[in-house]
């Protein structure tokens, strides 16, 4: 069983009977006049669609946060992640989301319709914001932990801010990677330094499998691969006098996280294809002393993997996506000596862990299953305190979070110890 499609797109397929089937490509003429009518139309819908939605969460904790982008090197070897940190000043503006318009195409590729469909989304969600400045500066004076946070199938960097801005609010530099492995929707890189200086992106957008292949051989090879990404992102940032640039050049100034990460509390999280990943980059490095695996899909992960490991893991889970086989695989993780926790959270979806479940209003995120029963923000605190409890304790953190260590054990009228899946039949 394959994670749902971003369900935040599934809310159009009921427009999709206003539009004939398309091939990828450019229309001809008769058709981009017909195109722009079915266009107002839709976008009348997604109006509809959107109406209540609510706002990213902003952090509980004392800091300010910020966030930008980092690109390392070039061509699609290169690492790109999003960066959120506590930040100087107590300013409290908003970024855009989703910052490129070809993340929508590239989302309305996935679900196999024309780029029309990403335009369309471009134009109800390109406005959409979270809750974090840009490029603020760091605030130094202390070390902080690192989280390097592995995004789900068909995701990409931008769209767990919930989670990063809150763990970073709570005094944490959180890096969200952007897989290369062809699991992004889109994502993109510069050639070399020529096309950088002319901002020339070069985009590649969602890997499929082709007729007749075989996904959990392309899956495994994707997950080791993202991995050695997580684990290049971590070499990179905690280098910071191999005088790395910022391919993008940003105002950002990256050696201001010279003296500002504590190399001794570094944990991975992650979400569904990116839960898979916080397994597979625990095996394959130490520096990583734990993680924490949300709703994590256990597919792609190889056999001999799961009882490899000895860091502490966390399966935070959903009510609704998880299945007998996937938790069978989690639970073959255990091992005797080795902390493993897991809790389910009543009422929610795969999509709880994601920006998406704040981005359609209720009626919508219900139809289409971005929200659950229960209410989003409540899902998305008790998981983000629940992973702050968790890390207290296995960073060695001296911070209050030990306050909610019952969350862990799933002591909480929303929350379910263990699984609400019957493996025994």
């Amino acid at each position: 069983m394959r994670p749902p499609i971003l369900h935040v797109l599934l809310c159009l397929c009921s427009c999709l009977a206003l539009v004939h089937p398309f091939e990828w490509q450019d229309l001809n003429t008769v058709s981009q006049i017909e195109s722009a009518a079915r266009f107002s139309k839709l976008q009348a819908l997604m109006a509809v669609a959107t109406f209540g939605q609510t706002k990213i969460p902003t952090g509980n904790g004392p800091y300010s946060v910020s966030c930008t982008d980092l690109m390392f090197k070039y061509t699609n070897k290169s690492t790109f992640l999003r960066l959120y940190y506590p930040s100087q000043g107590e300013e409290h503006s908003e970024t855009i989301w989703i910052p490129n318009k070809e993340y929508f195409f590239g989302l309305s590729k996935f679900l196999g319709t024309h780029w029309l469909m990403g335009k369309i989304l471009n134009s109800v969600f390109g406005s959409f914001t979270t809750p974090v400045s840009w490029n603020s500066p760091l605030r130094t004076g202390e070390k902080y932990p690192l989280i390097v946070f592995s995004h789900g199938l068909g995701a990409f960097r931008t769209i767990y801010s919930a989670i990063g801005i809150e763990l970073a609010s709570q005094g944490f530099i959180v890096a969200v990677v952007e897989h290369r492995d062809g699991s992004a929707s889109a994502t993109y890189y510069y050639d070399d330094q020529s096309a950088a200086e002319r901002g020339k992106k070069t985009w590649l957008y969602l890997q499929t499998l082709k007729h007749g292949e075989e996904e959990v051989p392309q899956r495994n090879e994707q997950v080791q691969l993202r991995a050695k990404e997580c684990i290049q992102a971590l070499d990179l940032i905690l280098c910071v006098d191999c005088e790395m640039k910022n391919v993008l050049d940003l105002e950002f100034d990256i050696k201001q996280l010279k003296d500002s990460i504590d190399r001794n509390k570094i944990a991975i999280m992650g979400h569904s294809f990116g839960g898979a990943t916080v397994i597979q980059a625990l095996n394959d490095d130490q520096r990583f002393r734990c993680g924490i695996a949300l709703d994590a899909w256990m597919l792609p992960l190889a056999e001999e993997v799961l009882p490899n490991f000895s860091q502490p893991l966390f399966f935070i889970n959903s009510e609704r996506f998880q299945y007998p086989d996937n938790i069978i695989k989690m639970k073959k993780c255990d091992s005797p000596g080795k902390e493993r926790k897991m809790i389910t959270i009543k009422g929610s979806v795969h999509q709880n862990f994601a920006d998406f479940t704040f981005a359609t209003g209720k009626i919508v995120g219900h139809i289409f299953a971005l929200q659950g029963t229960i209410d989003s923000k409540v899902a998305i605190d008790l998981s983000n305190k629940a992973s702050l409890a968790f890390l207290q304790k296995h960073l060695e953190l001296q911070k209050d979070f030990d306050q909610w260590n019952d969350l862990i054990e799933g002591k909480d009228e929303n929350l379910i110890p263990g699984t609400n899946i019957d493996t025994t039949s």
